[in-house]
């Protein structure tokens, strides 16, 4: 599974949902797991991703599974709970 952010260095959202989802990956133990890449916006190579993916807005926050889209969140950081019934298992 991969996590992608879109954002941009100067953005407080942008840093904040980064380190919300390293920090509960970490927590969970899923890091060995999960793929968590930061896309700057301001870049070309950032640029470029975030085009491909519609993904203009920041922070836009995509999770894909197995190359599909599965969950996405612009403008926003997703609550913890919304993000974790995806990467825990239910009980």
């Amino acid at each position: 599974m991969k996590v992608k952010i879109f954002g941009k260095k100067d953005c407080n959202l942008c840093k904040a949902s980064l380190r919300k989802f390293q920090f509960f990956l970490d927590k969970w133990e899923l890091t060995e797991r999960i793929e968590l890449t930061f896309y700057d916006l301001d870049t070309v190579d950032g640029l470029t991703e975030g085009s491909l993916l519609d993904a203009l807005e920041v922070p836009t926050i995509i999770l894909e599974k197995e190359g599909m889209e599965i969950a996405r969140w612009e403008k926003r950081i997703p609550r913890s709970d919304e993000f974790g019934e995806i990467f825990l298992p239910k009980s």
